[in-house]
């Protein structure tokens, strides 16, 4: 995984095949459950997907590929931790909440099965408390100095690295933006949950721009890209954590307001979406009902 950092030749390209299959097996998956399962399992009439989900899908598929592809796999492994930052928030913050925007609710549902025990693992796992935490305690796994020096020098260890990360953050992104209503919060509740979510990363990123020296070893050599010390490296990457991807929940969270404030009118949202009946109405229904049969 570190071949070719003697010549610095940062922008070597490598085949990356696994990469290929990956991605090309996601498309078929997508492509084969909209027009193979799809049609058997929706009512006729319905859609089975709209076109808003295939946009989903399509943009997902793309941010997998380019952060998964060279040229960012390979500086991110080989040179920079910085762009590693940024690897991996496309992995856990960018395509997971993508690719559940593509999924219909019909393919939600058979994912997850018929089975009462497998819809009761997936309830467990995706409640805001547990995908929370679990999603946090991988990230700040992820970070820890043996985690990313062994990852980096082997591959087995790297993708299992980046399979728990994705596999956390999509949990983490169901209760905001899953294909199921009964497992998503309300607007509000999704607002607090993803300020959680912004304020938690912020102690490993200020650990990293705080650190003096080399933190990780893996990324401590000669060869520097952009004549970046590993210092201003690891400053960057805890800098990238802590303000990119805090404004970028915070983004969301600012466009989950307008939504709900224009779903409330600005009043008491528990009244907007109920049918108020005046004392009038409650009269002429009164009025116009028959007479009761008399008592004998």
């Amino acid at each position: 995984m570190i071949l070719g950092r003697a010549s610095a030749d940062f922008w070597r390209w490598q085949p990356h095949p696994e990469v290929w299959l990956l991605i090309g097996c996601v498309a078929a998956l997508g492509v084969y459950a909209v027009r193979v399962i799809g049609p058997k399992v929706v009512p006729p009439g319905e859609p089975v997907v709209t076109g808003r989900q295939r946009r989903f899908f399509i943009a997902g598929v793309v941010v997998l590929w380019v952060a998964s592809d060279w040229p960012m796999h390979d500086v991110a492994e080989e040179y920079l931790y910085a762009v590693h930052m940024v690897q991996h928030f496309l992995l856990t913050m960018v395509m997971p909440p993508l690719m559940l925007f593509a999924m219909p609710e019909w393919l939600g549902r058979l994912v997850i099965g018929d089975g009462v025990g497998s819809r009761r693992w997936v309830r467990r796992l995706t409640r805001p408390l547990v995908a929370g935490v679990l999603f946090n305690v991988v990230i700040a796994f992820s970070h820890w100095a043996g985690v990313v020096n062994t990852s980096v020098t082997n591959g087995e260890v790297h993708y299992l690295v980046h399979l728990a990360a994705v596999g956390t953050a999509f949990l983490m992104w169901t209760p905001v933006v899953g294909p199921l209503p009964e497992l998503r919060m309300s607007l509000p509740g999704q607002m607090v949950y993803l300020f959680l979510m912004s304020v938690i990363p912020t102690v490993p990123a200020a650990w990293l721009t705080i650190a003096d020296g080399s933190v990780y070893d893996a990324y401590d050599h000669g060869n520097r890209m952009f004549g970046w010390s590993v210092t201003t490296d690891q400053q960057l990457a805890g800098l990238f954590m802590k303000i990119i991807t805090g404004f970028y929940l915070w983004g969301v969270i600012g466009g989950m307001f307008v939504k709900w404030a224009g779903s409330t009118g600005g009043g008491d949202p528990g009244v907007t979406d109920r049918e108020v009946l005046t004392w009038d109405e409650v009269q002429a229904k009164l009025d116009a009902a028959p007479p009761a049969p008399a008592e004998p």
